[in-house]
């Protein structure tokens, strides 16, 4: 006999799995990391400032849940999102965030655009100026990041190399910094940092994904 309260059980806890092994934070921080692209557990505990015990324990949480894969490489081991759906998923979840937690949008607020001064540009906007070669684009992400994903036409110079690169930007154009995404400050570091030496600069708060979903709508 078909028993429809047993089939609902066992299919909730299953996706209560899901909910489970984002409970945490630095787990969220950890999907976000390898949102840019596969990372070693000491590259993860670097950006993420925590012990690598710590960070393989969230690691296994994540892995139990079907959430990251990893492989062996020489003496690390690398990890990376277990499919392309956990990119929409994040996206998902961090505009609805922002959409029911005022907090978010507060944090926000205050964070990036009441502490610096920076004109942005839009997608749209962008791709229009790039269209017509009015713009530099600068992926300032670490070089790895670039190299497995990045918006094409992009020039890679990492944010710790920007400085004493600044003398080969042309001057004939403005120029447009992208990071990780709206919650990543690299961009605005680097933003700051070519308007302090007289660049016409601009900040997309945009990521490497939402240029994806942006163009995929346009075809």
């Amino acid at each position: 006999m078909f028993n429809e309260r047993k089939l609902k059980d066992l299919l909730y806890q299953e996706f209560a799995r899901i909910g489970k092994s984002l409970s945490s934070p630095k787990r969220l921080e950890i999907l976000d990391l390898l949102s840019q692209g596969p990372k070693s557990v000491e590259a993860l505990s670097k950006g993420t400032t925590m012990s690598v015990a710590n960070v393989s324990q969230h690691l296994q949480t994540l892995s139990n849940a079907r959430l990251v894969k990893f492989k062996k490489k020489g003496n690390y081991v690398i990890y990376e999102l277990a499919d392309e759906a956990i990119l929409d998923f994040l996206s998902v979840l961090h505009t609805l965030s922002e959409k029911q937690f005022v907090q978010v949008q507060q944090i926000k607020q205050e964070f990036l655009n009441n502490q610096f001064d920076l004109d942005g540009v839009s997608l749209s906007e962008l791709k229009d100026r790039m269209d017509k070669g009015e713009v530099l684009l600068l992926d300032v992400r670490p070089k790895e990041e670039y190299e497995e994903s990045h918006i094409p036409g992009a020039v890679s110079i990492p944010i710790e190399e920007l400085k004493e690169k600044l003398s080969f930007l042309p001057t004939n154009c403005d120029v447009v910094a992208y990071c990780r995404g709206p919650y990543c400050l690299m961009s605005v570091e680097a933003v700051e940092l070519l308007k302090s030496s007289g660049v016409n600069a601009f900040r997309l708060e945009e990521s490497v994904h939402d240029w994806k979903q942006f163009t995929k709508q346009l075809n």
